[in-house]
C-alpha cells in the first residue's frame, strides 16, 4: 500500500513537470506563417524547406527559410523556437548537358 502512494506522487510530479515545460516552450515560441514551399530535402525527402514570414518578436516581418518535418502547406502557422538561424539553400540538380 505504501508503494502505491509513492508511485502516484511521482507520477503527479512528472505530469506537473511536463506541463511546466510545455508552457515554457509556448512562451518562447514565435509564430511564423508559411508563404511558399521551396522543395523537399533530407536523405529520403522527409523534410520540406519553406519560406515563412515572422509575425512577432525581434525579427517581425522578416522572411526566413526553414526546414519542416511533417505535413505543411501555404498559410500554415509555424511556432519557431528561434528566428536567428536560417536553413541552408537546397542544392539544385543540373540536368545533364544543360550548362556545358
Amino acid at each position: 500500500m505504501g508503494g502505491n502512494k509513492q508511485q502516484k506522487s511521482k507520477e503527479q510530479q512528472q505530469q506537473s513537470a511536463a506541463k511546466g515545460t510545455e508552457l515554457i516552450l509556448a512562451e518562447n515560441a514565435v509564430p511564423a506563417v508559411v508563404e511558399g514551399i521551396v522543395g523537399r530535402t533530407g536523405a529520403r525527402g522527409e523534410v520540406t524547406q519553406v519560406k515563412c514570414r515572422v509575425l512577432q518578436g525581434y525579427d517581425k516581418g522578416k522572411v526566413i527559410r526553414r526546414n519542416v518535418k511533417g505535413p505543411v502547406r501555404k498559410k500554415d502557422v509555424l511556432m519557431l523556437r528561434e528566428t536567428q538561424i536560417e536553413a541552408r539553400r537546397i542544392k539544385t540538380k543540373i540536368a545533364k548537358g544543360a550548362f556545358s
